[in-house]
């Protein structure tokens, strides 16, 4: 009999750069540790840290960093990295592509001022999330299958749905409306029976 992987991800008790991660662990069916920390637990644990950041990924005593390189490892181990090389490297276009839109959204994280913070988002919207959106749901319709690749669900079809969804309901309430299919792959994505019951039953957190 195989041995099963015991796997523990360790995250703050955000979605943040963690949920594409557990969303992977949800539509795969594998049970793992869904570690929250506090944010005063942090300075006691970051110096522990491959690389001073989270999340972290341990699996049978072995410890992988950088979410990006969990998400693709996870991926491969339960079949959500594409059919061929060719697929899993657009895979990892989509994915980094969505990276660029989320490090432009840095600032505005970061932004203390109300005034400036406002002011920067707008300028966000219309020049880097608008033809994001554009230049993303052209992908999709593109590729003629639902799906951003290929033609089965992939962890870029859930990584793209966690920022989408995100904006959709947070962020930019309703501005999918603007991008039918964009908003219809959301809502077939979010009506999958795994992701769903992940989505009914997660943590209620406000990012």
């Amino acid at each position: 009999m195989p041995i099963i992987p015991q796997y523990t991800l360790t995250y703050f008790n955000l979605m943040g750069r963690a949920e594409p991660i557990r969303l992977i662990f949800a539509q795969a069916r594998v049970n793992y540790k869904d570690h929250r920390i506090e944010r005063s637990e942090w300075p006691a644990l970051k110096e522990k840290m491959p690389f001073s950041q989270l999340p972290v990924l341990e699996m049978d005593g072995k410890v992988l960093a950088q979410s990006h390189a969990i998400e693709k490892f996870l991926a491969r181990m339960f079949g959500l990295d594409g059919k061929d090389d060719w697929e899993s490297a657009k895979i990892d276009e989509c994915v980094m592509g969505l990276e660029d839109l989320l490090q432009k959204m840095v600032p505005w994280f970061r932004e203390t001022d109300e005034v400036k913070k406002i002011e920067i988002f707008k300028k966000l919207v219309s020049d880097e999330i608008n033809p994001f959106l554009e230049r993303y749901q052209k992908f999709l319709v593109d590729n003629g299958s639902g799906y951003f690749v290929g033609t089965d669900l992939t962890y870029a079809d859930l990584s793209l749905f966690n920022t989408l969804h995100f904006m959709n309901t947070k962020l930019l309430p309703g501005h999918l409306k603007n991008y039918s299919r964009l908003n219809e792959f959301v809502d077939k994505i979010a009506a999958l029976p795994n992701i769903k019951a992940w989505l009914e039953t997660r943590p209620k957190t406000d990012h």
